[in-house]
């Protein structure tokens, strides 16, 4: 009698557009590292393909265990799924789905990137507990979502757009609080953690000139932005002797759940991978 092999666990990374993903490079990667004989594919989904893209993961016949799923779909997805975790509802994104007995499942795994990268670059980073968050968008959320996990008791939104900040902060709680770009230097001071999550200085554009050294001893400056490499924040604060932390290892962090939940392995975030992708992006590392 002939048996038959199981499927190849397939996964996906679904956005419009999608050539410009570094996942298939990361998750190919560890497939090769782990010798996983599956696949791992970028899919061109426009948001009117959506509906039907999601019915057919759910039904079986797109052939996915599950997937990543990117700009501009991770907000409207959310309404799509059978079952949503806290997290991505916190957030109020979704970039990482997966199917358990037929139910399509969903969650953020932003946040944990995030904090598994400054533990990796930064140990120690959440000893102090008053952080200021530069810029109210949609990847601000999944930042403050981090430090109150840490415990953070004081996070300060500062934004050119004061009501931004303000909204982000009433979503959160109470140790958090919106403010205007004008109060920045008054909010760093004896600030513990600075976090950029905002475009400034990316394609030569002007970044005001902002004073860390008020900032409290071993304090930290970080960039969710990881093109560059070392941004024109991470380059003032360091040049001011702060320590500095990347973002692109909240990139490889945030993809190591979703690969667990595919293919069963736990991958690891190695030199290896950050000097595959750094390669990718041809920059320095």
């Amino acid at each position: 009698m002939t048996e038959i092999s199981p499927p190849l666990p397939r996964a996906f990374v679904i956005g419009d557009p999608i050539d410009h993903s570094r996942s298939p490079l990361i998750h190919r990667h560890w497939l090769d590292v782990a010798g996983i004989a599956g696949s791992y594919d970028p899919v061109h989904v426009r948001p009117g393909e959506l509906a039907g893209f999601v019915a057919a993961l759910r039904d079986g016949s797109a052939g996915f265990t599950g997937g990543n799923v990117t700009i501009p779909h991770k907000q409207a997805i959310a309404e799509l799924v059978d079952q949503i975790d806290d997290t991505a509802t916190q957030i109020g994104a979704v970039n990482t789905l997966w199917l358990d007995q037929g139910r399509l499942c969903a969650t953020n795994t932003d946040s944990h990137g995030f904090r598994a990268n400054l533990d990796d670059r930064a140990p120690g980073w959440d000893q102090g507990k008053t952080a200021l968050v530069l810029g109210a968008g949609g990847a601000s959320r999944a930042i403050v979502h981090a430090l109150l996990a840490r415990k953070f008791t004081s996070i300060r939104i500062v934004n050119r757009t004061v009501d931004r900040a303000r909204e982000l902060a009433d979503r959160f709680g109470q140790a958090v609080s919106g403010h205007r770009m004008e109060e920045l230097s008054e909010l760093l001071t004896g600030a513990d953690l600075f976090v950029n999550t905002t475009s400034l200085g990316m394609g030569g554009s002007a970044v005001p000139e902002i004073d860390f050294t008020i900032m409290t001893d071993g304090a930290l400056v970080t960039d969710i932005v990881y093109v560059p490499l070392v941004t024109p924040i991470m380059a003032m604060a360091a040049a001011q002797g702060l320590a500095t932390a990347d973002g692109l290892g909240m990139l490889l962090h945030q993809a190591v759940p979703g690969f667990a939940k595919w293919f069963g392995v736990t991958p690891a975030c190695t030199d290896e991978l950050r000097r595959l992708v750094i390669d990718d992006m041809g920059v320095g590392r």
